[in-house]
């Protein structure tokens, strides 16, 4: 059964991983619905976030197949109820229909979004939240024109208490001084 899978990918920040890292998507067709790329929590450990619908083996596979590559320290895959995750939208609406009337001004509070910028031509809106809550508030703001939007790719966190790469790192540089 096909379901949304998240994969986190750590590694050094070299040159052309990332070109690597999609090939082992396209090469089993898959589509990749969310892509973020950011620093981890270790000094010089890039975290990579990749959002996917597939089947849990065929998930295991492109896992196995990332960790080959050579510049991977490890990855992992999750599942949503695994972990903590948001996406940031901003929506551009015409100042306009601002003070035509309150609606807009009801939409983003009932939202929990918040204006960012306005000026005589647009007010820029941001929300936080899951893809159908950003999702959502685009419809409702769209009946005002909405004229640009954009949502950034996932970041997410473990919910598990114990960090998996710091314990996987760990353990390997105790292997590494056991063959000193």
């Amino acid at each position: 059964m096909r379901q949304e899978y998240i994969i986190t990918v750590y590694s050094e920040n070299h040159i052309g991983l990332l070109t690597r890292i999609t090939i082992v998507f396209t090469r089993r067709k898959v589509n990749i619905e969310s892509l973020t790329v950011s620093e981890s929590a270790i000094p010089g450990v890039f975290k990579f976030t990749i959002v996917i619908k597939a089947t849990k083996e065929l998930t295991i596979k492109i896992v196995n197949q990332i960790e080959k590559q050579i510049d991977v320290l490890k990855a992992f895959y999750h599942t949503n109820e695994e972990m903590i995750y948001q996406e940031i939208a901003l929506y551009k609406v015409p100042t306009e229909a601002l003070y035509e009337n309150d609606t807009i001004e009801k939409i983003v509070r009932n939202a929990g979004a918040r204006i960012l910028e306005i000026t005589r031509e647009y007010t820029v809106i941001e929300k936080t939240g899951h893809k159908e809550e950003t999702q959502a508030l685009f419809e409702e703001l769209n009946k005002f024109k909405v004229m640009q939007f954009i949502r950034s790719g996932r970041v997410a966190l473990t919910r598990d208490p114990i960090e998996r790469l710091s314990e996987f790192l760990k353990e390997r540089d105790a292997f590494l001084n056991s063959l000193d």
